[in-house]
């Protein structure tokens, strides 16, 4: 898991944008298509705010936020093209994202350090960088390699447990049927039947196994017989176990497994590292649908979208709820 230490606040990117930072961040970790303005664009070092004796700006539940976090706040700002007095709008957006931190650690719902790594790759390769390069960029705009992959964890983990604390309701027939009416005629989308194979990795033994289960992981794809013999084939292996997903709509795949789906050659996907170990999906069964269910999948994906990028009220609740059970003091 992504460690989110004390003071250390995320931040994030290059370039000179033509989109809302934010929906280019979200874009480029879900999707992997942010494309970068120009390079020529992003704001030089002499931006960027001197980063010289370390004080603290604030305090979030006994957890500082640091005058070095601010800077690179506003370096990060200064990125997203925003102008006037940034130092305030950096403390306040570091003490929001503090506490989004500080909850998603308790409840254990962050992404893992090879998701945000995964995410970071890809966004580097559709801005035509390599890792290197944005890294580089990054640290000369004052951002940092660190600051910008814990933002990008907050990112990632935040809308998982909006979802979790509120869930998506299902939309009604009737409005189903509105949608239907709207559109002329039923959507059609891919309809998945899913196992998850987990090979099992306690996070004590972590470092000292994790490579080893996830070669061993790796190599017994070859070998999976299909889901109707999952479980035996579990017994073959130490500490594997086997999670039926059941029937899963493509609209509805999560953004860290969509990717591994839709590039499966055969009947399981790539592996990838979670808290849990090492895992990876058995496709049981995929097909083209277009019932009521999977129109209500599509239409809920596009609401989705549209809360992504007009704001979500539950997000805003949240935070506020957050706020106000926290202690913050600022200096």
């Amino acid at each position: 898991m992504l460690e989110m230490r004390a003071g250390r606040v995320p931040a994030l990117r290059e370039k000179g944008l033509t989109m809302t930072f934010a929906n280019k961040i979200l874009r480029a970790v879900v999707l992997g298509t942010v494309a970068f303005a120009g390079v020529n664009g992003f704001a030089p070092a002499s931006l960027v705010p001197a980063m010289a004796a370390t004080e603290v700006a604030a305090v979030v539940n006994k957890v500082a936020i640091t005058s070095g976090d601010v800077a690179r706040r506003m370096a990060f700002m200064k990125l997203r093209r925003e102008t006037g007095n940034l130092a305030p709008k950096a403390k306040q957006e570091l003490i929001d994202e503090q506490l989004k931190r500080q909850e998603i650690a308790r409840v254990g719902m962050s992404v893992s350090t090879d998701d945000v790594d995964a995410a970071f790759g890809r966004f580097a390769a559709s801005n035509k960088l390599s890792v290197q390069q944005m890294t580089e960029i990054l640290e000369k705009s004052g951002v940092g390699v660190e600051h910008f992959k814990n933002y990008m964890a907050v990112q990632m983990s935040w809308p998982r447990l909006v979802n979790a604390r509120y869930g998506r309701n299902k939309m009604s027939n009737q409005e189903v049927v509105t949608k239907m009416l709207q559109s002329k005629e039923k959507p059609v989308t891919t309809e998945y039947y899913l196992k998850q194979v987990i090979f099992v990795v306690p996070p004590a033994k972590r470092a000292a196994i994790g490579a080893k289960r996830k070669a061993e992981a790796d190599a017994s794809r070859a070998k999976f017989p299909g889901c109707d013999q999952a479980m035996d084939f579990a017994r073959n292996y130490l500490d594997v176990s086997i999670r039926d997903l059941g029937r899963v709509m493509k609209p509805e795949m999560p953004p860290e497994w969509a990717p591994l789906v839709d590039a499966a050659q055969g009947n399981t996907t790539a592996s990838r590292v979670t808290d849990r170990g090492v895992e990876y999906l058995a496709i049981c069964n995929k097909r083209q649908v277009n019932d009521d269910l999977a129109a209500e999948a599509v239409f809920k994906a596009e609401d989705i979208g549209k809360v992504k990028q007009d704001g979500d009220p539950n997000s805003d609740k949240y935070l506020a709820e957050l706020k106000a059970k926290a202690q913050i003091i600022e200096h």
